[in-house]
């Protein structure tokens, strides 16, 4: 049986989905693999440290797409590539199913297995799979890295002969993995940092790792049974934008991470409420490609705003390819590592396990 992987379209995406490390752990299970010629040449990884570990490399796409059983990929496949694709074959990467309808519908009409990684269930088996949290992580990470640099002032508090320079304020919109790594990684950076967020169990979360838990005043628990956030009411976003008023005026840097699954992004921060922050303040929207939490928030785009700058980030992934290339592609090979059975030397799409039944994408969309 073997994996293979075609280049992604630079131009959107400078990932891949097969590291050396992680082609050599598939192999190990008794695999063959292969990739496009210069695969991950962009990421300083050439076709000798993949051969390095036993991989095969194909002089083109269509070598690849014809030649293997199970394909991984980042993003879902264009037109081109779904036509060469072979019927029966296993495809796996984050196809987004939400944005992609029409291109998902194609593949399924060719008979084609396919996995969305987006959908693993959130249980303790499946944690190593979880490419929403790895990613999100690195997202959390690079998020403060970005915000600090557009904000041009000193972050900790610092104590000189010429006087003191007082610790930045940070507010984090959404306390899930983004969140956390966002609080995390401004705490070490020396900010004042406090979060908010729907879900009753984030306070503990959120005060565990030193910030200032800011909560809506009479709000019930908004988690799914997932660990997801919910929908809020009408009511609860009144009350919401009430404690923001307060919030916006004392903070320097806001950041958002606010998701619903399956749904565009809760619209937290409005046109009033963005034009309450100071002068010189940032927001940095990390949920822009899904409609944005920020009023004035576009996806790529830097807007001014009452000298107010909103970020609207986009495929911020690009400016951490080759981390967040290792942890995606370890993700991966624990997906394939449950996929594949040892004794029979094939893929199993058992539908009793619940990874795999609520991963794999049914019927036509």
């Amino acid at each position: 049986m073997i994996i293979g992987s075609i280049k992604e379209d630079l131009s959107l995406e400078k990932r891949v989905s097969l590291t050396p490390e992680s082609a050599k752990n598939i192999i190990s299970l008794g695999l063959k693999v292969c990739v496009e010629k210069d695969y991950a040449l962009h990421l300083g990884l050439n076709d000798k440290d993949y051969t390095d570990v036993g991989v095969i490399i194909k002089e083109s796409q269509n070598d690849v797409l014809q030649s293997s059983n199970l394909l991984t990929k980042v993003n879902c496949p264009v037109d081109s590539e779904i036509e060469k694709i072979k019927e029966n074959t296993i495809l796996i990467g984050m196809m987004n199913p939400s944005k992609n309808q029409n291109l998902i519908s194609k593949i399924l009409k060719k008979k084609i297995n396919l996995f969305s990684l987006e959908l693993l269930p959130r249980i303790t088996r499946a944690q190593s799979m979880d490419v929403l949290s790895s990613q999100s992580n690195l997202a959390g990470y690079r998020s403060v890295i970005d915000s600090i640099f557009e904000f041009e002032k000193a972050v900790p508090m610092m104590m000189t002969a010429a006087g003191t320079v007082p610790a930045a304020k940070i507010l984090v919109i959404g306390a899930g993995v983004a969140g956390l790594q966002a609080i995390a990684t401004a705490k070490r950076l020396g900010a004042i940092v406090s979060a908010t967020d729907v879900r009753a169990a984030s306070k503990e979360q959120v005060e565990s790792l030193g910030g200032k838990f800011l909560e809506v005043e009479g709000s019930k628990d908004m988690e799914t049974s997932g660990g997801y956030a919910k929908e809020t009411s009408d009511d609860y976003k009144k009350k919401q934008a009430e404690m923001m008023q307060s919030a916006l005026k004392k903070n320097d840097i806001v950041i958002c991470t606010a998701l619903i699954p399956g749904k565009p992004a809760p619209k937290i921060l409005s046109e009033e409420l963005v034009k309450m922050m100071k002068p010189g303040s940032i927001i940095y929207d990390l949920a822009a490609e899904q409609g944005g939490n920020s009023a004035f928030s576009e996806p790529g785009k830097i807007n001014i705003v009452n000298g107010i700058k909103i970020i609207g980030v986009k495929n911020l992934m690009n400016r951490l390819p080759l981390t967040a290339s290792n942890l995606y592609a370890k993700n991966l090979f624990s997906f394939i590592r449950n996929l594949y059975s040892k004794e029979k030397k094939d893929f199993n799409i058992n539908m009793d396990d619940e990874i795999i039944n609520q991963s794999i994408l049914k019927g036509e969309m």
